[in-house]
């Protein structure tokens, strides 16, 4: 019996649905909570080709929501593993993995020959970077979030609005799994429906799940869903960028203490605090780079400076690099 048979008993599957499952190149970003159930079930569905990028190694920490892993791989690149356990569980799979993290330099050679992109990385500056290239290439993009016991799954871009569209600011808070926590099954039921949008989408399904929002709420055992077809792109948005990229007259601006960040982003930035930026003395008319660890900071601080007159502003999401 066919691996796929159950799947393919499905009328809106079939023996022609497989088939263009096998055909389809998916773009996958980070192996982590979300990834290791997306990674699954594409593979498990019959996915021909999955490109995986995820700059991690796996620790124990991992193991109560990153179900892919096991105790053998801790300390193993991520997308080692993932190829390891993936391949085992389907050999036809054709996997290419790249130890490497998403950035603004990257995403226009990762993005090539695919045809659906599926974010799992758990920070705003690849969802956003992701999204902008997305839509500029008309790909479907399948993206995610998850905090604590709540969650939310949404098909962006190709023939729908961008992310932006449906959240044209960032949050409030930085929040992370790793700084606020989150329940592993949670994580799980989110990256099952990423995985399912992104094979209905493949498969193209209707109703489309490009354009649809589900939030799951399990603190009150709620599940929502709502239609954004209707949502607009935001003129001039705020985009991310990295270090490669800056542009040698910028004024680069490290919103971050010294306590936080001994080392400047970059050699030629200035450190400075976001209060004390509107009497820092920057130039409006010159090309301006904010940046901090997650964006949260840098984004506030340019929506404050755009209302000063600055039009060239740019974000940079540093992370824990430095």
């Amino acid at each position: 019996m066919s691996r796929y048979a159950r799947q393919m008993i499905l009328p809106e599957v079939g023996a022609a649905g497989q088939a263009r499952l096998a055909r389809a190149h998916v773009l996958v970003i980070g192996a982590g909570g979300l990834g290791a159930p997306v990674l699954q079930y594409l593979a498990g569905a019959g996915i021909g080709r999955i490109t995986l990028l995820d700059p991690d190694t796996v620790e124990e920490s991992n193991l109560h929501r990153q179900v892919l892993f096991s105790m053998a791989d801790i300390g193993q690149p991520k997308v080692s593993a993932a190829r390891k356990h993936l391949l085992a569980a389907n050999p036809g799979l054709t996997l290419h993995t790249h130890v490497d993290a998403l950035s603004a330099t990257n995403v226009q050679r990762y993005l090539a020959s695919v045809d659906l992109v599926v974010d799992a990385a758990d920070s705003f500056a690849t969802s956003y970077i992701l999204s902008d290239a997305c839509l500029d290439h008309g790909l479907p993009f399948i993206s995610a979030s998850v905090l604590a016991q709540r969650g939310y799954v949404g098909g962006f871009c190709s023939t729908a609005p961008s992310l932006r569209a449906l959240f044209p600011e960032l949050p409030e808070s930085a929040a992370s799994c790793a700084s606020a926590g989150v329940m592993g099954p949670m994580v799980g039921v989110i990256g099952a429906l990423q995985a399912q949008m992104a094979l209905k989408t493949l498969l193209q399904h209707s109703p489309s799940p490009l354009g649809r929002l589900i939030q799951i709420e399990m603190t009150d055992m709620s599940l929502s869903s709502f239609d954004f077809h209707m949502a607009c792109e935001p003129e001039n948005p705020l985009r991310f960028t990295s270090p490669e990229l800056i542009q040698t007259q910028a004024q680069v601006i490290d919103l971050r203490p010294i306590e936080e960040a001994p080392q400047p982003a970059t050699p030629s930035a200035r450190r400075i605090l976001p209060e004390d930026l509107a009497t820092a003395g920057l130039v409006p008319e010159h090309a301006t780079v904010l940046c901090c660890r997650s964006g949260v900071r840098a984004w506030r601080a340019a929506r404050s400076l755009r209302a000063q007159g600055f039009e060239k502003l740019e974000i940079l999401a540093l992370g824990d690099q430095t």
